[in-house]
């Protein structure tokens, strides 16, 4: 596979698929960058916490970090440069993470799907330090809460409970007034507009996702 000499910017859009709304992140990673880089920005930048397998879907063929009871690639990650995919513009990779093999069915089951898909190929700028984030919207999914369904599931009975507890209150308090805003948040709650869960702890140390 030929390695691309001249360093380009990536700039990606990775967005974690069967979530509605979408949680998404940009990223801008250097061409001279491999999988295995590739790998760990994804990971901090969506907020995982890099526990499960994983590998990527690129031109028909699957690459990723070996790791026990995992898959064996054939290819090193910490070698296999993204200057060397020849990547184009639109241009649209997979980034599986979190599944596991059913011993009846005998098929992978894959929790977490993310689609990236290349949006511009930009010169380095050379006072800037790659990978970075430079964008994004929604709180990364609790590890281990079952995939998109089990995610919306649990958001959804946390809206419930925001809703009712802020009504409870107004009851207990016997206080009925409130300022636009504040009715606006409590309008975006009831209907699922708002955020559903708390951030996490672990923020991707190099962005601010809101």
């Amino acid at each position: 596979m030929p390695d691309s000499a001249e360093r380009v910017i990536y700039q990606l859009k990775v967005v974690l698929l069967g979530i509605s709304p979408m949680i998404w992140r940009r990223i801008l990673v250097s061409s001279h960058s491999t999988i295995e880089d590739l790998h760990y920005t994804i990971q901090l930048a969506m907020g995982w916490e890099d526990i499960h397998l994983h590998h990527f879907q690129i031109h028909g063929k699957h690459y990723g970090i070996t790791q026990p009871g995992g898959t064996v690639f054939s290819d090193c990650a910490s070698e296999v440069k993204l200057g060397s995919f020849g990547l184009r513009l639109k241009e649209k990779l997979l980034y599986e993470y979190d599944f596991s093999i059913c011993p009846s069915m005998g098929t992978w089951r894959y929790w977490w799907r993310h689609q990236i898909r290349v949006e511009a190929i930009l010169a380095p700028d050379e006072n800037q330090t790659y990978p970075i984030c430079t964008g994004g919207k929604g709180v990364c999914p609790p590890e281990n809460c079952g995939g998109p369904w089990g995610f919306m599931k649990a958001r959804e009975e946390f809206l419930i409970w925001d809703v009712l507890e802020r009504f409870a209150s107004m009851l207990r308090d016997g206080n009925f007034d409130m300022d636009r805003e504040e009715a606006s948040s409590l309008r975006a709650l009831a209907i699922g507009l708002s955020k559903p869960l708390r951030p996490s702890k672990s923020q991707p140390a190099f962005t601010a996702i809101r």
